[in-house]
């Protein structure tokens, strides 16, 4: 009897490899064709969101969405490929100017960042930016408004985007608010977006649906093969410590890989 536990455990073993080798070969083939989609852009932009104590990034320990961006930008080089960390920049909180007792005035004309350098484009209307001389929202405004793709990476925390995204969308909610509350026009329908974000054991899926249709309402030409998510296991109750280790390398081979591009 005791050995026939010890094999299913191993057979159980054994099946749960071959899940995360299935996981990690789906998202390097949708990893592949994103690529192979974003080459055809003149210009895209990547916005990582995930982050790491300083003394670890200083040993190689970089969170994995950041790698994977890297990789995206190696293959398409960066002359037609922007890379945005979030996590290095000041940006404040949003001032909730959407939902005030005065209404709502977000994104209003007043709002405009009266600084060349700062808002070249004359488009950057967040009262945040222009209450707070030392916000860097401009350094994502401007290559954003520049690009003809916008891809967001990160990683999943508790079931949901990480607060560095949370708090940059909520940043970026003037855009949206422009044309849908202030009848002005829509100045991201041009810009096409996606998300690729990492998570360990729980919601992954459910997010990649939720931030696409965040971005449908913000009014971005959503692209179904730039949004999807790797989850390490189906398992929801998986929070060994072993589990954590392996899943650190989960994604080794797709991160180091020298390009996604295929040869033509």
């Amino acid at each position: 009897m005791n050995t026939d536990i010890t094999r299913l455990k191993e057979l159980a073993g054994l099946l749960k490899e071959a899940s995360l080798d299935t996981l990690s070969t789906k998202f390097k083939k949708q990893l592949e064709k994103a690529v192979q989609y974003l080459d055809t852009k003149d210009k895209a932009l990547l916005i990582t969101t995930s982050n790491r104590w300083s003394k670890h990034e200083l040993e190689g320990d970089i969170p994995k969405s950041t790698r994977i961006a890297q990789v995206i930008q190696r293959s398409l080089g960066a002359h037609k490929c922007t890379l945005v960390d979030i996590s290095k920049l000041k940006i404040h909180c949003c001032e909730g100017n959407v939902s005030s007792k005065n209404g709502n005035n977000c994104g209003a004309k007043a709002a405009v960042l009266k600084d060349k350098t700062k808002n070249p484009s004359g488009q950057l209307r967040c009262w945040a930016s222009y209450n707070n001389s030392d916000d860097e929202l401009w350094k994502v405004v401007t290559p954003l408004l520049e690009s003809n793709a916008v891809v967001f990476l990160g990683s999943i925390r508790w079931g949901q985007t990480n607060a560095y995204y949370q708090k940059l969308i909520e940043r970026l909610t003037w855009l949206e608010n422009r044309w849908a509350t202030l009848g002005e026009r829509n100045i991201l329908k041009d810009i096409e977006s996606g998300f690729m974000f990492i998570g360990h054991n729980w919601n992954v899926r459910e997010v990649v649906k939720t931030q696409k249709e965040v971005h449908e309402f913000f009014g971005f030409k959503v692209i179904d093969s730039l949004y999807f998510g790797y989850q390490y296991t189906e398992n929801a109750e998986d929070e060994s410590k072993e589990g954590y280790k392996k899943d650190v390398h989960s994604l080794d081979d797709i991160i180091d890989i020298k390009t996604l591009l295929k040869d033509e």
